[in-house]
């Protein structure tokens, strides 16, 4: 640990943010969280993060490593301590035990266990608590775990690479390669802090997709592919590397019962349709697949596409956060496939629909990235 002593109480907060970034993909379906502590003069004393699932949280880290300097000084924690049993003990007990003046927290738990439980007790425990320090960055952090917590779902990442001219593949479906080996590289990083990678029958047919990351990431995803009346090929890659990922088809009520009976015999997990009106069914229910998904606390989803599986996701609102790969070549053609299909929007939008969009250049691709509007 470095002798630090920050400029200002932002500094700090934006430390332990940078921190939380680092448990990104470990730790899900928990949030990220960082947490550091300081003396009357801002001097770093300790700091952590929450570094895997099951481990400690990031307050606890930071405690340790500061020991006995804790005493009469402040944490800032991205998020509020937690107060319930779960995989740890309480961090409120250990803030407490360790005798720290001070708590200064970004944003409250919306876990319904923790929810200002946390902040009450150290409250009660004579504990200074501000709340609200660069909640904003907090927030975004968080958005993963928040929407999993609040809606049940998991928070949607839509991915595509496009020509110049906003295609996505060719006529015949020719889409290989749209973007440089050094963007596949970021997709693959992207696959690898994944819980599921989602795709179409469209997309699995045309393109034979393995929707692994290479090299593997912190996660091995589960691979989905909306398919109502699984024709997924028994001899394609997703099936035949099924012991290296979990695969799951999502099927319609017309799905053949043979076809099913195929696909499980591989070792391939089958979604079929709840009890609703056959004529609702032909096609797998979004919402429907997306609440099992988060039924398994899958907390972060990426839809890759094509263009109709895309459409459905974002005339339903689910879309989150877009990673678009913009490569300086053109297609033309008015049958070359676009991005996002479905029945879209019947005019622009007066404002931006995005929060905040990053923008990088990577090996002469365009990379733009953020969340949307909520």
């Amino acid at each position: 640990m470095t002798d630090t002593t920050f400029a200002s109480r932002e500094a700090v907060m934006g430390r332990a943010i940078e921190l939380a970034r680092r448990g990104v993909g470990l730790v899900e379906p928990n949030p990220a969280v960082g947490a550091v502590v300081v003396d009357d003069s801002l001097h770093l004393v300790g700091e952590g993060w929450h570094e895997k699932f099951g481990g400690p949280h990031a307050e606890v880290a930071a405690i340790a490593r500061a020991g006995a300097a804790c005493a009469g000084g402040t944490l800032y924690v991205t998020l509020e301590p937690c107060c319930h049993v779960g995989k740890t003990p309480p961090c409120v007990d250990a803030v407490i035990a360790a005798g720290l003046r001070r708590v200064v927290v970004a944003m409250v738990d919306p876990f319904p266990q923790v929810a200002g439980k946390g902040i009450q007790k150290l409250r009660e425990a004579g504990i200074d608590v501000e709340v609200g320090l660069l909640e904003s960055q907090a927030r975004r952090l968080t958005a993963p775990f928040r929407k999993l917590v609040e809606r049940g779902i998991p928070y949607v990442h839509a991915k595509w690479a496009m020509t110049l001219d906003g295609k996505i593949a060719s006529p015949a479906g020719d889409s290989k390669w749209i973007s440089h080996e050094a963007s596949r590289a970021r997709v693959h990083a992207l696959r690898g802090r994944m819980d599921a990678i989602l795709v179409g029958i469209g997309t699995a047919l045309a393109d034979d997709p393995l929707l692994t990351a290479r090299p593997a990431g912190p996660r091995v995803a589960t691979r989905v592919v909306l398919d109502s009346r699984a024709r997924l090929p028994i001899d394609s890659q997703l099936v035949r590397t099924v012991d290296q990922a979990p695969l799951v088809v999502a099927v319609g009520s017309a799905a053949p019962a043979e076809r099913i009976a195929a696909l499980e015999s591989r070792g391939v997990e089958v979604l079929r349709p709840s009890n609703r009106p056959p004529a609702a069914t032909d096609r797998p229910e979004l919402r429907e697949t997306l609440l099992e998904l988060g039924r398994r606390q899958m907390t972060n989803l990426l839809v890759e596409g094509g263009g109709e599986i895309l459409g459905s996701f974002f005339d339903g609102q689910f879309i989150d956060e877009v990673h678009v790969f913009l490569a300086p070549k053109l297609l033309g053609g008015a049958a070359s496939k676009s991005p996002v299909a479905g029945e879209g929007r019947s005019a622009l939008p007066i404002l931006p629909d995005f929060e905040s969009l990053e923008v990088e250049a990577v090996a002469g691709d365009i990379y733009l990235h953020g969340p949307l509007r909520s």
